[in-house]
């Protein structure tokens, strides 16, 4: 019998990777905590109407990507294949649109069937904060700011591009999609059959053509910004102004459209040049409509999402483990205090490692494959003299310090 393998497209982090996503997200939490971003997490499945509502049914996710069963009791459930729908529908389910603005911070799996490629997985992770009952420019421009940060603090704010583009107002997208309707008819022989598809339900959709043969005829497409109506353009310039004002640089993008339904006015990604044709790292933009849309009151929203394994792969050092305290003791009763010694250490807030067995040869070889900082060393001898002869495994170093004032003498080394 074969041994069992993980499903395809999916990933056991082993503690090396997992450090690498903990540190993501654990600095994505306290830096969006500056910005008044709460962390808060939604089920991992949900009705599958939340997505589907949401997502369109033209969109890739929902018509080829969605994890979608019937559970015990006839209801259709999907595994979220992304958070935004999810916490919207959060705040009706809490009713908190009482409470807005609201702010949040998340961070989790996401699962899509798509075909597993470096940086893209069947189960995969994001961060994202979400900023719901502001209307105003000045929500996009902080929530791109505080990816900004993130990305900052994570030292790999240099390796990514910030590419905006506008996707304007109501007026603004019934007339672009009137200019792209006329446009794409006269090449409907050139495009792709998913995209001759597309042309009567979402035709902006076929601007995120990944097709060869759609993006030679995407090049010629009318540009978005022709068609922004004049509130739609103060806008889109509000939202320059204010990341000129911070200092973030960013190059706009007229063909960004984002993939799903509900975007308005601002979208935005982070891209690099450094994870081949995965390049987005982080991406986001406004969703004044999607609240309402399934259900709700009228809750302006914008927020962005980043893939963790993304930017696990982007960390130019990954976070090292602790450092151990390793014990190594000689003898029978140095055997009996080693658990003592240990969970003293412990509850002291060390690392320490306890080698469970073997010779003072074989516990130091443990010692240095672990990369532990210190070994403490004792036998009887040094028992009796209420004494443990503690060694720096990276010198080599060795001298004898009291039993009693061990924590204090590792407390700088903590």
């Amino acid at each position: 019998m074969a041994a069992l393998q993980p499903v395809r497209g999916t990933h056991d982090l082993m503690p090396g990777e997992f450090r690498a996503h903990l540190h993501v997200a654990e600095t994505a939490r306290a830096v969006a905590e500056r910005y008044g971003y709460h962390a808060m997490s939604t089920p991992i499945f949900e009705f599958t109407e939340v997505f589907q509502r949401t997502l369109g049914e033209t969109s890739d996710v929902v018509s080829k990507e969605m994890y979608t069963f019937t559970d015990r009791s006839g209801d259709s459930i999907t595994l979220r294949p992304e958070n935004t729908a999810g916490v919207c529908r959060a705040l009706i389910s809490a009713g908190m649109a009482q409470d807005l603005p609201c702010k949040f911070f998340y961070y989790g799996p996401m699962f899509r069937h798509e075909r597993p490629q470096k940086g893209r997985l069947r189960q995969f992770h994001q961060i994202g904060v979400e900023l719901l009952g502001v209307d105003k420019p000045l929500g996009d421009v902080e929530v791109i700011a505080c990816g900004a940060a993130i990305l900052d603090a994570l030292g790999i704010g240099d390796r990514v591009s910030l590419e905006i583009n506008s996707l304007g107002d109501a007026d603004s997208r019934r007339a672009y999609r009137e200019a792209l309707v006329a446009y794409f008819t006269s090449h409907l022989s050139a495009l792709s059959e998913d995209s001759r598809q597309r042309l009567d339900r979402n035709p902006l959709r076929i601007l995120d053509s990944k097709d060869e043969g759609d993006r030679r005829v995407i090049a010629g497409a009318p540009a978005f910004a022709a068609f922004l109506t004049p509130a739609a353009a103060s806008f889109r310039d509000t939202v320059q102004a204010g990341l000129t004002a911070l200092g973030i640089r960013f190059v706009v993008n007229e063909r960004l459209v984002r993939g799903l339904d509900y975007y308005c006015h601002t979208a935005f990604e982070f891209t690099t040049q450094m994870l081949g044709a995965q390049g987005t790292v982080m991406g986001g933009g406004r969703y004044d409509g999607l609240v309402a849309a399934m259900g709700g009151p009228p809750v302006p929203g914008v927020g962005w999402a980043a893939g963790v394994e993304r930017l696990a792969m982007l960390l130019a050092e990954p976070p090292r483990p602790r450092r151990a305290v390793a014990i190594v003791p000689i003898g029978t009763t140095a055997e009996a205090r080693a658990l003592e010694l240990a969970e003293r250490l412990r509850r002291s807030g060390h690392a320490c490692d306890l080698g469970y067995g073997g010779n003072a040869q074989k516990r130091m070889k443990r010692a240095n494959k672990i990369g532990a900082r210190f070994a403490l060393v004792f036998g009887d001898d040094e028992l009796a003299r209420g004494a443990v002869a503690l060694r720096d495994l990276d010198d080599g170093t060795q001298s004898e310090i009291p039993l009693d004032g061990i924590e204090a003498h590792l407390a700088a080394h903590r």
